[in-house]
């Protein structure tokens, strides 16, 4: 398992190379049929990333590329599941709050999770039994300025999840670019049981990321997201000590469903 997770992390670095040259550029924006935007580094990320995986022989879930039917994916226990640019509207708006998400599932359950941030030179990752981790600027350069990094590299230069401790405020993260009403609703009923509350505002699967690391209490999500957005940072978060739960039951987040499709949720930094 050790060698997926540090090919996995080699993918989402040659990914984030991709990613942040055509950031730079007057890139083409696509609207897609469900009425998301898509560009040209959302299409060759996944390409990247599917081209040095595919030798491990597990399948591969993109959100760009999904090539199993529905009958195929019943028979399949372990697959990669990613997001080769969450947060495209963030991307869009050139404000660094995009990712590159790569994730094992088996026994629908998250199991490994890589999450970079290439234009903040931000990485997280984690493994089941292994903890969750943090590396980022020079350090993360000097590792990865060499293509046969190891782990062992990687892990002398990260700080373990989490860092810090929890703010003495009730911290709630919410999105930055999906902020509805029901959402507004479920804060209303948080700050009659705490009080005053600090609010952060993030893109992409960095909120889960941020929870991980200790900076806040919870993030709640009511509305449309997919297994590739949170799989990811639901191992890191998991291996922190937090949790992302079904919001109808407070069980934790099941992978596997029927069209990749969650079901409303919070994510907590304790569970």
């Amino acid at each position: 398992m050790n060698q997926i997770l540090l090919d996995s992390i080699r993918a989402a670095i040659e990914a984030g190379k991709i990613v942040n040259e055509i950031y730079h550029t007057p890139f083409e924006i696509i609207t897609k049929s469900d009425n998301t935007p898509v560009t040209l580094a959302d299409t060759l990320s996944s390409k990247k990333i599917i081209q040095l995986l595919s030798h491990h022989n597990i399948p591969i879930i993109s959100e760009e590329e999904n090539v199993f039917s529905e009958e195929e994916m019943n028979k399949i226990d372990t697959f990669f599941v990613i997001d080769p640019l969450d947060g495209t509207r963030e991307f869009i708006k050139r404000n660094g709050e995009f990712t590159i998400n790569i994730a094992l599932i088996e026994n629908k359950e998250p199991v490994l999770g890589i999450v970079y941030a290439p234009a903040k030179d931000l990485l997280y990752f984690g493994m089941k039994h292994f903890g969750s981790y943090k590396i980022e600027g020079n350090d993360l350069k000097k590792i990865t300025l060499h293509s046969e990094f190891t782990l062992e590299d990687i892990l002398e230069y990260s700080d373990k999840l989490p860092i810090y401790n929890l703010p003495n405020v009730y911290t709630i993260i919410t999105s930055r670019s999906h902020l509805d009403e029901k959402t507004v609703d479920y804060i209303d009923q948080q700050r009659k049981e705490h009080g005053l509350i600090e609010y952060i505002r993030m893109g992409s699967s960095l909120k889960m990321c941020l929870l991980a690391e200790g900076k806040a209490h919870e993030y709640p999500r009511f509305g449309r997201t997919m297994e590739w957005d949170t799989a990811a940072a639901h191992i890191i978060l998991k291996e922190a000590g937090g949790n992302i739960l079904d919001s109808r039951y407070l069980q934790p987040l099941e992978y596997h469903k029927k069209h990749f499709e969650n079901p409303d949720f919070i994510a907590y930094a304790v569970y």
